[in-house]
């Protein structure tokens, strides 16, 4: 019988063998694809337009949050902070432009320095006060949670009407929280592939003493990249607080979990230098369609918890077996 050299058959790593690689390359996607075929299957109403657009809007805000987180993620840190400075920035919003009557655009400049401000000082204190990401970015998550607090004296604050918009659906199929998601998921995308910082942030995740004897200037990047995770934040607080036509100050709550789950499950490594926008979006789609399928299946809001846990696992399982591979 013929065979190839190291005798291996012809075609021995044929279609199963493809499939497999695909699965394993595509991991996120495939596990998306399969999820929606099941839950329409289960649910005649999963698949309605008025659903899906539903799902888009739930994705949003941790969508957005998450792009920010890969960033952290992909320089072989962590953002803790990011809901509760979501929330902060959310109230700075309503403070701005109800307490004070600033017009709205100048309020929603302010709300997302007021996110930037929050990362930067992340970065500060990781970079030059070389505390590690998760103790800095865990201060952060209290004291942001608690300045919106003491800003908003513990009560929501309203947000102008005008703000309503940003919330609301154009029209009946351009939910302007998708839109907003999907722009600030093109940015991330940008600065990860074309720019100079994007590049650090892979170079610093897979070695950060090699990314400082190549050149770069690690600890001024760290500043960026916690920056940029800050904005991410505030962007995602506005769209929040547009949505619930009020600033709360304990909203967002446990979205940073949340955000650090679509990224995981997106492909992401918590190790560091590997991770990509679009696996990011791909996770925190996963997570709105399961939690929104399991609603529809009325399946108990605590099972759901236990059964994100075990997507997350397996996302994390999937991407050490790719690595073997």
């Amino acid at each position: 019988m013929d065979k190839r050299p190291g005798g291996k058959r012809p075609g021995g790593s044929g279609a199963p063998e493809v499939v497999r690689r695909i699965l394993l390359d595509n991991g996120a996607l495939s596990a998306l694809v399969v999820l929606v075929v099941v839950l329409a299957i289960m649910s005649g109403d999963f698949l309605t337009t008025t659903n899906l657009l539903n799902v888009g809007v739930q994705a949003a805000v941790t969508a957005i949050l998450a792009f920010g987180v890969t960033f952290a993620i992909v320089s072989g840190g962590i953002d803790l902070s990011v809901g509760s400075v979501a929330a902060f920035s959310g109230v700075m919003l309503g403070w701005f432009t109800t307490t004070q009557g600033m017009p709205v655009f100048l309020g929603v400049v302010l709300a997302i320095l007021t996110g930037t401000a929050c990362g930067l000082l992340n970065g500060v204190l990781i970079s030059y006060g070389k505390l590690p990401p998760f103790i800095a970015t865990l201060a952060m998550l209290s004291a942001a949670r608690g300045l919106a607090q003491v800003v908003s004296e513990g009560n929501p604050v309203l947000l102008p009407d005008s703000l309503a918009w940003i919330g609301k659906t154009i029209g009946e199929w351009l939910p302007v929280p998708v839109i907003v998601m999907l722009v600030m998921g093109l940015v991330a995308a940008l600065v990860l592939a074309r720019t100079y910082s994007g590049r650090a942030m892979y170079a610093i995740g897979g070695n950060e003493e090699a990314a400082h004897l190549s050149g770069i200037r690690v600890r001024r990047q760290k500043l960026v990249i916690y920056t940029l995770v800050g904005t991410f934040a505030a962007v995602a607080g506005i769209v929040l607080a547009s949505r619930l036509a009020s600033a709360q100050p304990n909203a967002a709550t446990g979205y940073e979990l949340d955000a650090i789950a679509a990224v995981v499950i997106g492909g992401a490594s918590l190790a560091g230098g590997v991770g990509k926008a679009s696996g990011t979006l791909i996770g925190a789609l996963i997570l709105a369609v399961l939690r929104n399928g399991l609603n529809l299946l009325d399946v108990s809001a605590f099972w759901q918890q236990v059964v994100i846990g075990v997507v997350i696992a397996l996302a994390v399982l999937l991407d050490t077996l790719r690595r073997r591979t």
